[in-house]
């Protein structure tokens, strides 16, 4: 059994998928701002001579440290951006719904939800060669809600996770129908 704390978690329910984006997605991230820091390095030795000058001066040495910083500083900064979007990003399946948390900038989320008796439709998605090779994909989730549509974006094995959310779906369907039949008898 999965653990992650949900903050308005119905009696008797059970967290059974809980995903976030492909970790070749934040390998790729890295490696593009691991490619931005070594670029001032490259950048120093081309010019070094130009550069060398500049730093001769008082006034150089401060503004080339100066700029230096403040350049890493945004790397950094960008990093950790990337990292918590990716991180925050999670959409989790549980036996009784849906729930789709997205990150959207440092201070922003939005979440959704939706009762897994409500899915109509299912389907996944994998497009190109990088989400081939790493199976990972895009799962949609269609609904008869006011937001019709749940995006699972990046997720691995997308087509395992379509057939769960399925197979979850209909037992969820069946359990409201035998409910339903109970308090009809009852009535």
């Amino acid at each position: 059994m999965l653990n992650f704390y949900i903050s308005h978690k119905e009696p008797n329910e059970k967290i059974i998928m809980l995903l976030r984006r492909h970790w070749t997605i934040m390998l790729f991230k890295i490696l593009f701002f691991g490619l931005a820091a070594i670029l001032p390095i490259i950048f120093y030795f081309l010019a070094n001579n130009f550069i060398q000058t500049i730093i001769s001066h008082n006034f150089g040495n401060v503004l080339f440290v100066l700029i230096t910083s403040l350049y890493y500083l945004y790397i950094w900064l960008f990093i950790f951006a990337v990292f918590v979007d990716y991180y925050l990003d999670v959409w989790i399946v549980t036996n009784h719904r849906i729930l789709n948390i997205e990150q959207k900038g440092l201070f922003h989320r939005v979440i959704s939800e939706q009762k897994l008796y409500r899915i109509q439709d299912v389907t996944s998605e994998l497009k190109g060669i990088l989400p081939t090779l790493f199976n990972y994909g895009t799962v949609h989730i269609q609904t008869a809600a006011e937001k019709s549509r749940f995006i699972f974006k990046q997720v691995p094995d997308p087509r395992h996770v379509s057939k769960k959310v399925i197979m979850m779906s209909e037992q969820s369907k069946k359990f409201k129908r035998i409910m339903e039949e109970k308090e009809e008898i009852t009535t």
